[in-house]
């Protein structure tokens, strides 16, 4: 850096604080035209934005230079979200966090108007990066979190400095308009040398389709646990699955002892189904958690190919769930067609319970068959588990499975120890509750 760009100062027509465009509804009946506006936030006044201007105010660009980009706002309503975000960035490091306040643009009954604001948008950051970045610091440190259709704007701006941008982050970028678009139409993995997607509604406001270096899908990109299924619970059944996003990604900032790691699947129904929980082949450092710290992910992507990611949350902060295999070997003469519920019980005698995604398996003569269970609690000792096995039949004969072996893996803590239980037979509806015993080597 030249002396005089590490004297660079913050050119403020003031030094009062300013805060998100305010609008009401009044004003999206009327429409508004687009205005953008950047506001900074640095650890010197974490609580105060300032509002830079566009054409001639600099900023230090030996930080880190984080731009949170919001999407449509059909009410002019402040998102609930910002302040809590550029908050926790801060505590993270000494950064500069810029919101990217398009309020007057985004907040229009009309959404097609909205959407078509994202190119104008993205022009103006171009044009706030060439004057305080190119030619003076490196694009490395750049780094666009976008909700949305901010998504999109994160992904233009890439677009126009050949993807030399460090990191974009998609939170659930919008779908309307831009499903099925070519790449540069959209958010791309080419837009950044870092792209990370969150999908939690790719059957409503936001795509399917991925976009990123890593795609992660919640619960398999749709219906998040806790959202309304029905339209009677108004505003919330049309905006909950899209904003889980959102709040996904600051549960990572706000509660990193809650990794939620995602693995690598062809599709979410053998996800569900227990046949995607390694992520070795793609990721020898272990699976990508979801959130701030996915980058760490980045060099493992340049030599392999990478897959969706797929993880289930529970229905509210901290979201986390606790992943086991669930691995049995059955000696039946016949087949046996069935789901098992299992309990897991603390030496406190609390008590957890998953009940496999109600997927029916099939279980051979001497064939493992793994199941994948979750769990809303971790128990760090287990003291008892119990079994049940179901077929569904409402009539007709009650059935059997024969196990020579149980074995329950923890996916989420793999460090801690297998339990097993040999020679157990589970009668059907009937639960069974036993003390495991840590696992033998044993070879089947």
């Amino acid at each position: 850096f030249s002396t005089v760009f590490l004297c660079f100062f913050f050119f403020l027509e003031d030094n009062k604080c300013y805060g998100f465009t305010d609008l009401n509804f009044g004003n999206v009946l009327v429409g508004t035209k687009l205005n953008v506006k950047l506001l900074l936030y640095t650890r010197e006044k974490e609580d105060c934005g300032f509002l830079l201007d566009l054409e001639k105010s600099t900023i230090n660009v030996t930080k880190k230079t984080i731009f949170i980009i919001h999407g449509y706002r059909p009410t002019g309503s402040y998102p609930v979200w910002l302040d809590k975000l550029a908050q926790l960035l801060l505590s993270k490091e000494d950064m500069n966090v810029i919101i990217v306040d398009w309020n007057e643009g985004a907040a229009t009954l009309l959404y097609p108007l909205a959407a078509s604001n994202t190119k104008k948008v993205a022009v103006k950051l171009k044009d706030f990066l060439d004057k305080n970045v190119v030619g003076h610091g490196s694009l490395d440190s750049v780094y666009m979190i976008g909700v949305s259709l901010g998504a999109h704007i994160a992904g233009f701006v890439g677009q126009m400095f050949n993807g030399s941008i460090g990191r974009i982050t998609g939170v659930d970028p919008a779908g309307p308009l831009f499903k099925n678009k070519p790449k540069d139409e959209r958010l791309d993995s080419s837009d950044a040398q870092f792209v990370d997607v969150i999908h939690t509604d790719t059957n409503g406001l936001g795509s399917e389709e991925p976009m990123g270096h890593i795609d992660f899908y919640s619960n398999g990109g749709k219906n998040q646990p806790g959202c309304p299924d029905h339209v009677f619970a108004g505003k919330e059944y049309f905006v909950c699955d899209h904003r889980r996003a959102i709040f996904l990604f600051i549960n990572s900032l706000k509660n990193p002892q809650c990794n939620i790691s995602a693995y690598p699947c062809t599709s979410y129904k053998d996800f569900q189904h227990g046949n995607c929980y390694s992520c070795e082949d793609f990721f020898p450092k272990g699976c990508p958690v979801l959130g701030y710290h996915a980058d760490e992910w980045k060099s493992s992507l340049k030599s392999k190919p990478y897959k969706n990611l797929y993880f289930h949350t529970t229905n509210k902060e901290p979201f986390c769930v606790q992943y086991y295999i669930l691995d049995i070997i059955t000696w039946n003469k016949r087949p046996r067609w069935g789901d098992i519920m299992i309990k897991l019980t603390n030496a406190s005698g609390s008590i957890t319970e998953s009940k496999m995604n109600r997927v029916a398996k099939e279980f051979q003569k001497y064939k493992e068959v793994h199941l994948l269970a979750k769990f809303q609690h971790d128990f760090e000792k287990i003291s008892r588990i119990s079994l049940k096995f179901s077929t569904g039949n409402v009539f007709g004969p009650k059935y059997k499975l024969r196990i020579i072996r149980m074995r329950l893996r923890p996916l989420t803590k793999p460090e801690r120890s297998h339990l097993c239980r040999y020679d157990l037979i589970l009668e059907e509806n009937t639960e069974v509750e036993f003390r495991p015993i840590t696992c033998k080597d044993l070879e089947m």
